[in-house]
């Protein structure tokens, strides 16, 4: 079984739509463990705020196999791959984690991890003492140190909040 970390986003109907992702995600997925709910201001453009949460889960499917049940999801709702990269999301589902592989090809680790609070904020809470496979720190430091150097807005709330 490996174990991987999935970011959900979304900043239309976010509640709804992230309740329904995890739902989702627990038909497909085994060992669920979901984050508190992050939100942040859009990146890279003009609009809503996001609501982001990590989930951690097991599974037997491949890497190419787990992003195929992501992209699934997103097309139950509606998610239109047309649109920009920096644009408001119906439903985002990201693989950010598969075990301790890396393999570029497929951005894993990904590197949102690094770059946006949003993301990392999430793993470090669910898998704080895990270690980045390549930045060989845990996903703890990872994140004191993120807060540290960068500005960034950020708000945590009770993933019980919609669930």
């Amino acid at each position: 079984m490996a174990k991987i970390h999935i970011n959900i986003g979304s900043n239309q109907d976010r509640e709804v739509n992230i309740v329904g992702a995890i739902d989702f995600l627990k038909l497909n997925f085994s060992d669920i463990k979901i984050s508190d709910i992050f939100e942040s201001p859009s990146a890279g453009f003009d609009g809503d705020d996001f609501y982001n949460v990590g989930v951690n889960a097991t599974t037997q499917l491949c890497i190419e196999d787990v992003n195929a049940v992501l992209k699934s999801i997103e097309k139950t709702f509606g998610r239109d791959r047309s649109q920009p990269k920096f644009s408001s999301r119906i439903i985002d589902l990201d693989l950010v984690i598969y075990d301790d592989i890396i393999a570029p090809e497929q951005n894993l680790p990904r590197d949102d991890i690094m770059i946006y609070s949003f993301v990392l904020a999430p793993l470090a809470q669910l898998s704080g003492n895990d270690i980045h496979p390549i930045e060989r720190k845990t996903y703890q430091q990872l994140w004191q140190a993120f807060q540290s150097k960068n500005q960034f807005e950020l708000s945590q709330y009770n993933i019980e909040k919609i669930l």
